[in-house]
């Protein structure tokens, strides 16, 4: 017998889960970043390269070449070089990373 008066509560996301969305909400969490992602996401072709974005996003192409490599690193996007510009795509599993987040905020949080 528990001398808890409340039901057993689940444990929630495992600490690895945790920081793994913690680190990619870090990452999506800058208006430029979540802006390329949204952009990469309804470009026709699905790629795009930098002098692409730079007029969308109203940022200089270094400022934009900088929130690429962060999202690169990060694995949100991937690179093809053709000549001398390389081109930036959404990676393949980041779809499924991104509906396996949003399943996972949504076992937290209660609907009403």
């Amino acid at each position: 017998m528990t001398d808890s008066c409340c039901a057993p509560i689940s444990t929630g996301l495992t600490a690895s889960d945790a920081e793994d969305l913690a680190s990619t909400l870090k990452i999506l969490a800058d208006p430029a970043r979540l802006r390329i992602v949204s952009i990469l996401a309804v470009a026709g072709q699905g790629e795009a390269c930098v002098c692409d974005l730079t007029d969308p996003l109203d940022l200089s192409q270094p400022t934009v070449s900088h929130h690429l490599k962060v999202l690169r690193e990060a694995g949100v996007v991937t690179t093809e070089r053709r000549g001398t510009y390389i081109y930036y795509d959404l990676a393949p599993d980041f779809a499924q990373r991104w509906a396996a987040l949003g399943a996972s905020l949504a076992g937290l949080v209660p609907v009403a």
